[in-house]
């Protein structure tokens, strides 16, 4: 078995100088066909100010996912067995840079107010893909800052739809400050790409 004997040895061990948590891209690749109209589709995937590259400029945080699977457990005199039961996709969250009007914000608004009105007890559609998309999370390489496009992992979420759009937080005393707010995405599941 080999050691890491000395500081030298541990530099050569890590290479690339260790993944940043910083070098990160989130990439939506649609807006969900049933809910938005035309315009909105077409200013979202627009090449020069769309919406979503200003999406992928302005999204500050994101998570890689995790990994669940549950345990079941059988009890087998006196002892336990575990099974492993089935796979589980926690909710994905991002979080966003509040742009002035708004756009990015109303977007997802929209979004969810199309999964279940606010004023009636119901949903404008029961297909999910009409309110379900992809997104991609991808680990910049350290070589992505000399304007390359390698990346060193990435994700991809399958059937995704916002749950949960948080609060902005309004106060006289944060100055010098973007105002931000973080979406919760429901995921049918992932997967390495």
């Amino acid at each position: 078995m080999s050691q890491l004997r000395s500081i030298i040895d541990f530099r050569s061990a890590l290479q690339g100088g260790g993944a940043r948590p910083n070098l990160f891209m989130v990439e939506m690749d649609a807006l969900p066909s049933g809910i938005f109209d035309d315009q909105t589709r077409n200013a979202w995937t627009s090449s020069d100010n769309g919406l979503k590259k200003t999406f992928k400029f302005t999204c500050k945080a994101a998570a890689l996912p995790a990994s669940n699977i549950a345990s079941i457990d059988v009890p087998v005199r006196g002892k336990t067995l575990k099974i492993p039961g089935d796979r589980t996709f926690d909710p994905w969250t991002v979080t966003i840079m509040n742009t002035e009007d708004f756009r990015i914000r109303k977007i997802f608004e929209q979004w969810i107010e199309y999964i279940a009105y606010q004023n009636q007890g119901y949903a404008k559609s029961t297909n999910p893909s009409e309110y379900q998309t992809i997104a991609t999370v991808k680990q910049l390489a350290r070589d992505a800052d000399q304007g390359t496009s390698s990346y060193a992992n990435k994700y991809q979420f399958e059937g995704i739809y916002p749950s949960n759009i948080s609060a902005i937080d309004m106060s006289y005393d944060s100055t010098d400050t973007i105002s931000e707010f973080t979406v919760e995405f429901q995921v049918q599941y992932w997967v390495p790409a």
